[in-house]
């Protein structure tokens, strides 16, 4: 029948191109001792790239979706109200930590100490939300959170250093110009690999859109791998790790009586002149220390670390992390945490190199998962079927090209940027029983930019009695 033929003959209908998916609630905090009214934006915004046809510019061609949820102070003025973009590390990690931990209205519930209650978790008011002096963007980079890249795209495409950069750029470039941000006071916080992101963009962001930040804020630094990874040729983590290997000893009371009784400042003084000094020179001289200089070291190591001299000995007097965890509370059956040493494990056996998962993370994870989940569908609004990933592992897979054959450091984008733009101030925030990021190691990275003495002026540095996510710890937050 013709008609029929004339229906089969017909086009496939194109698809609509995608849009973004955004919705806009309004609330009422105190924070701060004032009563606010904001206004929140979540959702997602559809990135796009311009894409070529035999080598000519074709069309804008949507690549991911980035999803953020943004907060916003009713009545204030843009030219006068700060803007402060936050994101979280990993890489792999979601914006939720520091969203619902730190900066928020609204913050995971936990005691004193950083344990989270019997699950369900539940949100409480942040009295301490950043809100009171700045709009807050949580930013989920690709691949986290809901953000996602397209269907038909490479979906590992975006896991790399410097693809993460121009993502998270563009978001950032696009949400000042929709929003009517770019008169704003611009801030950028990151935790963990966070850090090495915020560091980044301080230098992709001046360099590619003349967008000049006002500050950075780092929580838990990550800006030189050479400091965090134990390798055979690499003697700076076992020195830069001693102080915090003390801080956790201390904290179980598993140093000699005479430091136990010190303040943990104390402590930490007298750690960091050894590991600086005599510990790290006889660990530049390799095999040629004679024995009886050798047997030594370990004995002070040991005293610093709760460990037995023979384990400092067979462990050729360089401590790596992941057994110290296991070590130190090993006659117990015990386990410490990686991201917050403070909090311990039971593993199945007691005889491992390695623990079983880390104590530290284990005791927030549901509650930070469980809440957010909650949060955006029922106050927020926001509704999506997808798994809302808080964190997956795509750092075993990112992409390093940019420091292909040596250890990754964003310190030397820093130092250009602030050498660009002297009004960029660095706050840097640390904490004592991190081993993600040990705070020694912090202050190396730090003390070996090679800013000027001037520009050293522009960072606050900040020590905390608590973990990787020192704000877990109520005192510290």
């Amino acid at each position: 029948m013709p008609e029929a033929d004339a229906e089969e003959k017909k086009p496939p209908a194109e698809e609509a191109p995608p849009k973004d998916n955004l919705v806009v609630t309004r609330h009422r905090a105190r924070i701060g001792g004032r009563d606010l009214d904001y206004t929140v934006t979540c959702g997602t915004i559809v990135l796009k790239e311009q894409s070529e046809k035999d080598g000519k510019a074709e069309s804008d061609k949507a690549r991911a979706s980035v999803f953020f949820v943004a907060y916003a102070l009713d009545g204030a003025e843009p030219e006068s109200r700060p803007v402060t973009f936050s994101f979280n590390g990993g890489p792999g990690s979601s914006s939720v930590w520091l969203h619902l931990g730190l900066l928020g209205p609204k913050r995971v519930e936990l005691d004193d100490e950083g344990r989270a209650p019997a699950p369900p978790g539940r949100l409480v008011d942040n009295g301490h939300s950043l809100l009171d002096c700045s709009d807050l963007v949580f930013i989920d980079p690709v691949g986290t959170g809901y953000s996602r890249m397209m269907a038909g795209e490479k979906i590992a495409e975006y896991h790399d250093y410097k693809r993460d950069l121009e993502s998270v750029g563009e978001f950032i470039r696009l949400y000042c110009s929709r929003y009517a941000r770019w008169a704003s006071p611009k801030y950028l916080i990151g935790e963990s690999y966070g850090t090495t992101r915020a560091a980044g963009l301080s230098g992709h962001l001046l360099e590619r859109f003349g967008l000049y930040l006002n500050g950075l804020m780092l929580i838990s630094c990550a800006l030189d791998f050479t400091v965090l990874r134990f390798e055979a040729n690499n003697d700076l983590p076992p020195v830069l790790f001693l102080p915090t290997y003390a801080a956790t000893a201390w904290y179980h009371g598993k140093l000699p009586a005479e430091l136990q009784a010190k303040d943990l400042r104390s402590v930490l003084d007298e750690v960091e002149a050894f590991a600086g000094g005599e510990y790290a020179a006889a660990l530049f001289r390799g095999d040629t220390l004679p024995a009886a200089e050798r047997a030594a070291i370990a004995g002070k190591v040991a005293r610093y670390t709760g460990l037995s001299a023979a384990y400092v000995e067979r462990s050729g007097l360089r401590v790596e992390i992941f057994r110290f965890c296991k070590e130190l509370l090993r006659d117990e059956g015990r386990t410490v945490g990686r991201l917050d040493s403070r909090f311990t494990g039971v593993d199945r056996d007691s005889a491992g190199e390695r623990f079983e998962f880390d104590p530290g993370f284990s005791e927030i994870f549901g509650a930070y998962a469980s809440t957010m989940n909650d949060y955006v569908r029922r106050t927020l609004g926001f509704e999506a079927d997808a798994p809302y990933e808080v964190l997956r592992g795509l750092y075993l897979n990112w992409g390093w090209k940019d420091f292909s054959n040596r250890y990754a450091s964003v310190g030397e984008t820093l130092r250009k940027a602030l050498a660009m733009n002297p009004h960029m101030r660095v706050l840097v925030a640390n904490g004592y029983y991190d081993f993600a990021t040990p705070y020694f190691a912090s202050d190396y990275t730090f003390d070996h930019l090679g800013v000027d003495a001037k520009a050293r002026g522009n960072f606050v540095v900040g020590y905390h009695e608590a973990g990787h996510m020192m704000y877990v710890h109520r005192p510290s937050l």
